[in-house]
């Protein structure tokens, strides 16, 4: 979900800094419904508003704008309106314009925007190739949270495949536990974040929002506190996913970890024919953001 931002209400206009963003509709039957879709043929940003709202007509509206390339939002007055049109056929509204009933609400639509991100499909990788490599400059990701066991963030090689790579959450006889960080891969090694595109693990810095994925796929957003490049000697990890082999780099020590088998395992321990947690981005990246063209990285 994204930031609070303030705007204003000028009749049927929706104005941020004097500017007109979006354009206000009323539900009260199938005219209206009509009428915001003819508005998402035009490519405007619509809010729509209901006193009485039924979950049909809001996904009929969803589908309208699916794919149009206009936004739809959505008028809520309780954080339970909000919730209902963000998890509306998965894909949900684009966001939420809160017009708050009692002040309360507001920090429950902060609660809810903490525990409502959306969750990724995960799926298992055969691993087919482990290999030692020499020195390289890897990242660890300092975040400004604690994270949890079975939490990390997805790493890979390629952006069309991210690898789960864990969490320091778990002690091991070499090192005390860093909660916090994730020993994530090199620095071209490409990062998922949390608006859905993909940055290299080199232009992350202090003050950046990242994104933390657990092993049954639900994420959040963290502050990265700070990033340490360090050379440390490498390993490689190649996996088959329907197929086609995709890799990732990781620092080649036991305190890196990964999800395999549905449990937490150091990449020292890792064999042959074992699995490993990854989420699949088909397409391809321009700059980051995803875009419908054949690319393949090796």
């Amino acid at each position: 979900m994204g930031r609070f931002r303030a705007l204003v209400l000028d009749g049927k206009d929706i104005k941020e800094d004097g500017e007109t963003i979006a354009s206000l509709v009323e539900i009260r039957g199938k005219a209206d419904e009509i009428r915001a879709k003819k508005m998402a043929e035009k490519g405007k940003t619509v809010i729509i508003s209901a006193k009485d709202w039924k979950v049909i007509p809001l996904e009929n509206l969803i589908v309208h704008f699916q794919g149009s390339g206009s936004k739809l939002l959505m008028l809520a007055r309780t954080s339970e309106e909000a919730k209902l049109f963000f998890e509306t056929m998965e894909r949900g509204a684009d966001g939420v314009l809160i017009v708050p009933d009692k002040l309360d609400e507001l920090a429950k639509l902060r609660k809810l925007m903490e525990e409502c991100s959306p969750k990724l499909e995960l799926k298992e990788a055969k691993i087919t190739s482990l290999r030692q490599l020499g020195l390289g400059d890897r990242v660890c990701i300092d975040t400004c949270s604690m994270l949890q066991i079975g939490e990390g963030m997805l790493i890979g090689n390629q952006s069309s495949c991210l690898f789960l790579i864990h969490s320091e959450t778990l002690e091991s006889e070499y090192a005390a536990s860093r909660p916090f960080r994730v020993n994530a891969g090199p620095v071209h090694a490409y990062i998922l974040m949390p608006d859905g595109s993909t940055r290299y693990l080199s232009e992350l810095q202090g003050g950046d929002e990242t994104l933390v994925v657990g092993a049954d796929g639900h994420t959040r957003k963290v502050v990265v506190g700070r990033t340490k490049v360090e050379r440390r000697p490498l390993l490689l990890i190649e996996a088959d996913v329907e197929g086609e082999r995709f890799s990732t780099i990781v620092q080649n020590a036991e305190t890196i970890r990964v999800y395999s088998k549905g449990k937490v395992v150091s990449v020292s321990k890792l064999k042959l024919g074992d699995t490993i947690l990854i989420k699949m981005e088909r397409g391809g990246r321009h700059f980051g953001m995803y875009v419908k063209e054949t690319i393949r990285e090796k």
